[in-house]
């Protein structure tokens, strides 16, 4: 756990690690967990040290609750817990925190890897929400994430509503997707120099294909691999291929830590 201070005092962060070497850290989506990285960090955790970074996100207060506020904490985080450069690894609004620390905070950010990341285009998934939402509207939201909506988690399902029936965390939902839709990178794009590695879905609706292009398109270097058959969560519908791009990537950084190539996860 991380202690989070200022406006969300009180409330903290959940932190899990396996394997040791090229930090690389995992930052999840609005309603995304450390669970949903678990399928990659099986795989990764051998080669190098997986760090997964869990924000209450819902329960945010003040300013915290933003996109700005979130990239503070974030970036916080990394200099007093981790304290060198890491491959920040983000799905959706995790990639969009990824993007801003890569352009405000560049010496904390060895490379990039973004999966069905915000920044340029979202069609959100709260754009009718109530405040309320019912179990039936959470279910085809939920699903949406997906090319296969039965892969969708009916734990994921049970906690969303538990946390969204709250008129905090619903409001908190809004505030955050809100904020998020209007900090459009696409002027600032072009200023990031980290090497990036783009893995998407291409049935993803959240973040469509054109989201994808236009990250390619802008960030110099950038490499573009798609998944078929998948939605905006390709770490969870696709986590061998997800595995496989990423450890090409990782070893082409030339990092000394990194172990052979015939070293595998688990």
């Amino acid at each position: 756990m991380w202690a989070l201070r200022g406006p969300s005092a009180g409330l903290a962060a959940r932190i899990e690690e396996a394997g040791q070497g090229l930090p690389v850290v995992f930052l999840h989506g609005l309603v995304g967990l450390n669970e949903h990285w678990e399928s990659v960090v099986e795989r990764l955790h051998r080669r190098v040290r997986c760090i997964r970074f869990q924000l209450p996100l819902l329960q945010l207060r003040g300013e915290d609750c933003s996109i700005h506020g979130v990239t503070r904490l974030t970036e916080q985080w990394l200099r007093e817990q981790v304290g060198e450069p890491a491959v920040l690894v983000g799905n959706s609004f995790g990639g969009h925190v990824a993007l801003r620390l890569a352009i405000e905070h560049a010496g904390a950010v060895r490379a990039l890897v973004l999966a069905g990341s915000s920044g340029l285009i979202e069609k959100s998934m709260v754009s009718d929400i109530q405040i309320r939402p019912s179990r039936d509207w959470l279910s085809r939201k939920i699903g949406e994430l997906f090319h296969d909506p039965s892969m969708m988690r009916e734990a994921d399902l049970d906690r969303a509503y538990a946390e969204l029936s709250d008129r905090h965390g619903a409001r908190a939902m809004v505030k955050l997707s809100r904020s998020a839709r209007r900090d459009h990178l696409g002027d600032r794009i072009a200023q990031i120099g980290a090497p990036t590695l783009l893995l998407w879905g291409r049935q993803d609706v959240v973040t469509p294909p054109e989201a994808a292009e236009g990250f390619h398109r802008l960030i110099p270097g950038s490499r573009l691999v798609w998944f078929d058959n998948c939605g905006h969560v390709p770490m969870m519908e696709a986590p061998d291929g997800f595995c496989d791009r990423m450890l090409e990537f990782l070893g082409d950084l030339g990092d000394a830590r990194l172990p052979a190539p015939g070293v595998r996860g688990a």
